[in-house]
């Protein structure tokens, strides 16, 4: 009874502490250095880098006489711009500050949604690649290069999606389920 004291804890967290912290503070904000080193994370900056080269790739080069050149810059620049709004709420972690919203849901449909539009987008762009116009030109090289990457990023937007298709199925499990068949159901 005399060591009781020395025994316990009174030390208290709270709810949205993280529990690895390897965390950045300014201030209120904090950046999530974790979550750049995730999976996860990883992919999202694939997805942002490989997205500003398509459509960097289209808005270099000239595509007045071809009207789907417009439709994968749409698809481009909206879920680029998408991406890095959602990359910087979770590297910031404000994530945290907005619970009312189910993030893993709004990542899930945002990437399907994604990988949809990127399908539509590598589709026109392949298919409205000149075959007759000089290979070697400028305008034939940006174009062959943006439907390229266009391929890359519906693959990495493809995989996010898996990803958080796994994670939101591990969410809606209940613990009956779980526990009868164990942690290796044969």
């Amino acid at each position: 009874m005399a060591d009781f004291p020395s025994k316990i804890s009174t030390q208290t967290s709270s709810p949205n502490a993280q529990a690895s912290g390897r965390t950045l503070a300014f201030g209120p904000v904090s950046v999530d250095m974790d979550f750049l080193r995730s999976f996860v994370g990883l992919l999202m900056v694939v997805e942002i880098v490989l997205g500003l080269l398509v459509w960097a790739l289209i808005a270099g080069s000239y595509y007045g006489y071809q009207p789907a050149y417009g439709w994968v810059m749409f698809v481009a620049v909206t879920c680029w711009l998408i991406s890095l709004i959602l990359f910087v709420l979770y590297l910031l972690q404000l994530h945290h500050k907005l619970l009312i919203i189910p993030w893993s849901l709004v990542l899930l449909g945002f990437h399907a949604s994604a990988t949809a539009l990127y399908v539509t987008a590598f589709l026109t762009c392949a298919a409205s690649v000149d075959p007759t116009s000089y290979r070697g030109t400028l305008a034939y090289n940006n174009r062959a290069a943006a439907s390229f990457f266009a391929c890359l990023v519906m693959i990495a937007y493809g995989a996010s999606t898996f990803f958080y298709v796994q994670e939101w199925r591990g969410q809606h499990t209940n613990a009956a389920t779980s526990q009868a068949s164990g942690p290796n159901p044969s």
